[in-house]
């Protein structure tokens, strides 16, 4: 019988099926070669990128536990979860939605928090929603974890009017009304903020437009978002759900069926990209497991055929491709949603091979990318922490994103790695100067690895690894147990100048190799 949620936040791991032990498995040889001197493209930071909305208790209680809060907090954010995501290092972070920021009007979210209008969430459970959480708070946050802040804005019920005049509180330096009533709430510098989102799955719960349609609105919003001050807004227009060629197709058919100045063209165009699961977060089999996971070679094939059909229509590539939204998304258990809010789920071994999957895909693809945002940062989905009350856990999502952060502004570099299929050995490199980070996940449950990474035209003159493993896919780190599966050190050596490395299943792996 499966151990219930309860069970698994305090400490248990989900018995729906235990893997082999490793003692159990028979490594198997894996050559890799990498090409220092073949370079892909700089990994932006911002393929790092996290996600946050008023969704279920990713801000309210999580982030945010307010200034009279008996949870240590840092003017009203928790402040384990600052901490935290100071460390493991936020490029950008991506507010208030979600589908929530089409229905989000800023003017709500300004001002004294006593005197903030409280408005029913639409989406997420009609709660009702007392605006204490806002744009200062929000940029508030960004400065304390050092991240970019990414504001969505409202396309789906708002008008280019109230987009307009958020941009202008936000960035105006001079003294305009706009400009004055943001230093009267508290900031005389303006926030400079520079990605604007222009709504948020249009073809969705931003509209349910199609693609002409939504283009129309693209452009009639962005004839009035030049920007204000210093800096220069990176519009972003809503792309496809998952790979919908047509979507692509049909809205920049009809953008440049209209004669536009470059002003009005979308400096980003963003997909989304979720991998469902069948089943809930702790209780995966062997079979869904393996079809989630399956789904990141779909991904990686997505990304090459967006960049493709864009850049028929932008052979400079002046527009960036984004993946606004990914992560795993498992069934929802009702007994959890009750307890800790809308969408939340606990996050497993699993969620940490899905996240450096991902990551690794982000990084072969590094010349076509510009941005992608993690669903959700806190509580919700593939989170980096999770939060109850007082209590705060680094997930093992968290830890993938620490094993791979290494990669940040790095250049990528080619890596040729054996034809397994979607669940084979993944593997990223990226150089800087005279040091390789070379990130190898294994998928499968069953079966170890014995990966020899060849240098082509180099020479490995030594190597570190740590690694992230636990060869219980359903288990994960909780409350009771919040440090069960962490990143430690794991042997990796040089012989005649390549390195050897051993993965057990279900296992994320950095390896930091000095070019002699």
């Amino acid at each position: 019988m499966p151990l219930t949620r309860r069970d698994w936040l305090a400490g248990a791991t989900a018995a729906v099926l235990t893997p082999r032990k490793s003692s159990a498995w028979q490594a198997t040889t894996r050559r890799v070669t990498v090409h220092p001197a073949i370079e892909v493209g700089v990994i932006q930071p911002a393929l790092h990128g996290h996600f946050a909305e008023h969704l279920g208790s990713c801000v309210y209680g999580g982030l945010w536990v307010g200034r009279d809060s008996a949870i240590p907090n840092i003017d009203g954010f928790r402040k384990q979860a600052v901490e935290d995501l100071r460390a493991v290092g936020i490029p950008v972070l991506r507010w208030p939605g979600g589908c929530f920021a089409d229905d989000y009007h800023w003017r709500d979210g300004i001002g004294p928090a006593a005197r903030r209008p409280k408005r029913v969430n639409l989406w997420w459970g009609k709660y009702v929603e007392d605006n204490s959480f806002g744009t200062h708070e929000f940029l508030a946050l960004c400065r304390l974890i050092g991240a970019e802040p990414y504001l969505a804005g409202n396309v789906g019920s708002g008008t280019p009017a109230e987009l307009r005049d958020w941009m202008e509180y936000c960035n105006h330096p001079g003294e305009s009304t706009l400009a004055e009533e943001r230093k009267a709430n508290g900031a005389p510098e303006p926030f400079n903020v520079r990605f604007w989102g222009v709504g948020n799955e249009n073809w969705g719960c931003g509209g349910s437009l199609t693609a002409e349609e939504y283009a129309a609105l693209y452009r009639r919003f962005a004839t009035y978002l030049g920007g204000f001050g210093s800096v220069k807004p990176y519009l972003i227009a809503c792309g496809p759900n998952s790979n919908d060629l047509d979507w692509t197709r049909r809205f920049f058919a009809s953008m440049t069926a209209t004669r536009l100045t470059s002003r009005m063209l979308p400096q980003g165009y963003a997909m989304h990209f979720y991998s469902a699961g069948k089943a809930p977060a702790a209780q995966h089999t062997v079979e869904t497991t393996q079809e989630q996971l399956s789904s990141f070679a779909r991904m990686e094939d997505a990304i090459r055929q967006q960049r493709a059909l864009l850049d028929t229509y932008d052979p400079e590539r002046k527009i960036g491709l984004l993946i606004d939204e990914w992560g795993v998304w498992d069934r929802m258990d009702p007994e959890d949603e009750k307890r800790y809010g809308r969408l939340w789920q606990p996050i497993t071994m699993r969620g940490a091979v899905a996240a450096a999957l991902g990551l690794n895909v982000f990084h072969r693809q590094a010349d076509k990318l510009v941005m992608c945002n993690l669903a959700q940062i806190v509580n919700v989905l593939h989170a980096l922490l999770l939060t109850d009350q007082a209590r705060c856990v680094r997930t093992t999502t968290y830890h993938a994103f620490d094993l791979l952060k290494v990669h940040r502004s790095r250049t990528a570099v080619r890596v040729e790695t054996p034809q397994d299929g979607p669940l084979g050995l993944s593997v990223s490199a990226s150089r800087q100067d005279n040091e390789l980070a070379v990130s190898c996940v294994n998928p499968r449950h069953d079966a170890g690895l014995r990966v020899e990474v060849t240098l082509a035209g180099a020479q490995a003159a030594s190597a570190t690894a740590r690694i992230l493993h636990d060869p219980d896919f359903n288990a994960g780190n909780t409350f009771a147990q919040p440090d069960r599966i962490v990143p430690r050190a794991h042997p990796a050596s040089v012989q005649a100048g390549r390195v050897e490395i051993e993965l057990p299943p279900l296992s994320v792996l950095t390896a930091m190799v000095r070019l002699s």
